[in-house]
């Protein structure tokens, strides 16, 4: 054999077969180049954002049952609504403040969110009535199957990212249809309900659970895990509170989602870590770099 050495190109004619391995071809082998090892805690922390998610979830089918066995004045819901949202726009501007987020003039955004809200709520007023007959040829069983598939789209489309500091949200295609399927849950749950009164504040409250309380959360995500913690533990504590009223199996089976989505599955992430194994070498193909 010749001992010119190998070179790894097609445009030269070498004196070595086409099936030659020379000695030196593992000795770029690469294992798990990008791999960043996972910890406990940071996952938990990161999985409160699927926690609160699930919670409101279940805050509404909570409410819309009460709605449904008349057990709640849905006056006093729409009093909920509003309080949720002036409350929640009083932080949006704290945090517009702290960050010293540098937009459009505080006073016209606010005249615009005022002009927004003032619109929605006249829109859904008037369109309560045709709400509440949008599904009166249909079956209750074909409603709740519908919801319930909608609202499993609107957990896993979901966007559970967090929002740099002073940085805008992103919108994202999966987080629009996320929004859309549990809108559209809402909806027709609400054609349910008997009179327009309670469509209206249901209808309401889907738009301040699903629509407005994700933008919140994503800048929430990118303040202290202390804040994360407490208002995880506020919606589940509400939620399981809530369920436990209407059903005590329920609450159970709804626990036991929250315990293995917030605990159990960082801890089948970091536990499979050891598993992985991602090789690379000069068999591979080449990665261009860009500065």
């Amino acid at each position: 054999m010749s001992q010119h050495q190998w070179e790894k190109v097609l445009w030269k004619r070498q004196p070595y077969p086409d099936n030659h391995v020379p000695n030196s071809f593992l000795s770029s082998l690469r294992r798990n180049p990008n791999f960043r090892p996972y910890t406990y805690w940071p996952l938990v922390l990161g999985s409160c954002a699927i926690t609160q998610h699930l919670s409101a979830i279940f805050i509404f089918i909570v409410v819309f049952v009460r709605l449904l066995d008349h057990t709640l004045d849905p006056r006093l819901l729409v009093v909920i609504s509003a309080t949720m949202f002036l409350m929640g726009y009083a932080v949006w501007e704290l945090l517009d403040y702290y960050w010293s987020e540098v937009g459009q003039n505080i006073a016209d955004r606010r005249a615009k969110t005022m002009k927004a809200s003032i619109l929605v709520f006249l829109a859904l007023t008037a369109l309560a009535p045709i709400l509440r007959t949008l599904t009166a040829s249909t079956s209750s069983d074909s409603i709740w199957a519908l919801s319930a598939c909608l609202f499993i789209l609107n957990a896993a489309l979901a966007d559970y990212s967090s929002v740099r500091l002073g940085g805008r949200v992103r919108e994202r295609l999966t987080s629009v249809l996320s929004m859309n399927a549990a809108v559209s849950s809402a909806v027709v749950l609400a054609s349910r309900l008997r009179d327009d009164l309670s469509v209206f504040a249901l209808t309401l409250f889907s738009i301040q659970l699903f629509s407005l309380f994700p933008i919140l959360r994503h800048r929430l995500q990118a303040t202290s895990g202390a804040i994360q913690i407490g208002l995880s533990l506020a919606l589940s504590s509400l939620s399981l509170g809530l369920t436990l009223r209407i059903s005590t199996t329920i609450t159970y089976i709804f626990l036991g989602v929250l315990t293995s989505v917030t605990f159990v599955a960082p801890a089948i992430l970091v536990w499979a870590q050891k598993y992985k194994n991602e090789i690379r070498g000069p068999w591979d193909a080449a990665t261009p770099k860009v500065n």
